[in-house]
């Protein structure tokens, strides 16, 4: 005997989804992503120019404490990358004063620009964001000034 649920032939209403119910909710979850993912774009975007800025101050604050132990901020041939491992020639180098190389480059993976002197202050330090240069501004993206 059947139970009084299921007909000869009828599945029960509890026996699953049909395709068209599955359809339409994929559609709707496509719908949605298309509309969220330029926001999460945008917020990766901003969180990378936050983190530049982050960045260029700790590195900035690393050259202040090489010009402390050494008496001069870098080179322009030294560059950053006395930061992590001392000139020839310093015996007062105190480093490393960043923690690894990544520390050097900006959220674009270019590398930061150290100019000294110079034109803002005792150092330049700046990034062009994701172009990595120039392009059609000369402003950089951001900046120790």
């Amino acid at each position: 005997m059947l139970s009084p649920t299921r007909r000869a032939g009828r599945a029960a209403p509890s026996d699953g989804y049909t395709l068209i119910e599955l359809l339409v909710v994929l559609a709707i979850l496509g719908f949605l992503a298309v509309i969220a993912t330029p926001t999460v774009f945008k917020y990766l975007e901003s969180a990378k120019f936050s983190t530049a800025k982050t960045e260029v101050a700790n590195l900035s604050a690393s050259l202040d404490l090489f010009k402390l132990d050494v008496g001069r901020y870098p080179s322009s041939d030294e560059g950053l990358g006395a930061l992590l491992s001392g000139p020839d020639g310093v015996t007062e180098w105190n480093g490393p004063y960043v923690g690894r190389t990544t520390s050097l480059n900006d959220p674009w993976h270019h590398p930061y620009h150290y100019d000294i002197p110079g034109q803002h202050g005792d150092f330049d330090l700046y990034s062009y964001g994701p172009n990595g240069g120039p392009g059609d501004g000369s402003k950089p993206a951001v900046a120790n000034w």
